[in-house]
């Protein structure tokens, strides 16, 4: 699998220049445009266009914090597809009861309260994330194994969020 941030040549960040990022991958795309080897033989224009292919899988990854997330922490094999993530027990049992609530709400004024409960435990993952996020880039290896163990662990507690949320938005469509 190739490293996006090795092919725009820039280190690997959750935080990245975002500049950077956009000025390379318009670079690229005029430096591999496949129009500009229409006269190539067929292997050279399957080259380019697979360079052009992985310039925009590369810019779409890096230039999404969501998808940048994700793909920093497979790239180091945190992030796996079909895995089972131990999640905090405080954090199971107050989702746990956010949803009991919810199968249980009678109105839309109950409904927000929750919605309310779900946005703050959202906010407070999103500012533990940003602190974690912020001087990724000066660690040591070791460190930074560490720290991606604990930002595992928040975007996993943000997936299991994301389907209370959209309990919640299924709900609210009752009131």
């Amino acid at each position: 699998m190739i490293n996006f941030f090795e092919f725009y040549n820039i280190p690997e960040s959750f935080n990245p220049d975002e500049a950077a990022i956009k000025n390379k991958f318009y670079s690229l795309s005029k430096q591999y445009h496949p129009d500009f080897f229409a006269n190539e033989d067929e292997a050279k224009q399957q080259e380019i266009l697979e360079i052009s292919t992985i310039n925009n899988k590369a810019y779409n990854t890096l230039s999404n914090s969501a998808k940048r997330l994700e793909y920093i922490l497979k790239q180091h094999g945190f992030v796996n597809e079909g895995a089972k993530p131990q999640l905090p027990a405080d954090f199971l049992m107050e989702m746990m009861d956010l949803n009991e609530r919810l199968m249980e709400v009678d109105d839309a004024e109950e409904l927000a309260k929750l919605r309310a409960e779900a946005l703050a435990v959202e906010d407070n993952l999103s500012e533990e994330l940003s602190k974690l996020t912020t001087d990724y880039e000066t660690l040591n290896d070791t460190a930074k194994e560490s720290r991606l163990n604990q930002i595992a662990d928040i975007y996993y507690r943000q997936k299991y969020l994301l389907r209370i949320k959209d309990s919640l938005n299924t709900f609210a469509s009752r009131f």
